[in-house]
């Protein structure tokens, strides 16, 4: 496949999602998910696509990363509405949309690290979580990308 068709296509991969939130002095709560999903390579970078399902309590929604530079931005579309803004060392204010009402998020970005190619990868994001100005708590995302 050459360079031009691979920048055309939605990769077919498997997603392993852990994603790990932290209160106080209590252990993580951890989640971890085994899904499939899309890789897109784009001009800006790179798209993963999957959709939720009812484990993660968002079923109906699309979820995509959208990764360039470094910069990433995770979007819900769906049964859950949002825009994260993740780049490391800097604050992004956004709106979360949920069937109760919209909620104002900060988002700060303490480490982002990945590896992604059209081989797959490793997407790793450490950020604290603001709701309505007040912290809620610390959270990462690590994802492993795999070509299937």
């Amino acid at each position: 496949m050459s360079d031009i068709e691979t920048r055309q296509k939605k990769l077919p991969v498997l997603l392993f999602i852990r994603g790990e939130q932290y209160f106080d002095d209590v252990d993580p709560d951890a989640t971890e998910l085994k899904t499939e999903g899309t890789l897109e390579l784009t001009e800006e970078g790179l798209l993963l696509t999957y959709q939720e399902t009812a484990l993660t309590g968002m079923e109906g929604t699309t979820t995509t990363f959208e990764v360039s530079g470094p910069q990433v931005i995770l979007r819900r579309v769906g049964s859950v509405n949002s825009q994260m803004v993740f780049e490391e060392g800097r604050q992004h204010t956004s709106l979360y949309e949920t069937p109760y009402g919209a909620l104002s998020v900060d988002i700060q970005t303490s480490a982002l690290r990945h590896n992604l190619s059209e081989r797959g990868g490793l997407l790793e994001i450490k950020y604290s979580i603001a709701v309505e100005h007040t912290v809620t708590g610390r959270n990462s995302f690590k994802i492993r990308v795999k070509r299937k």
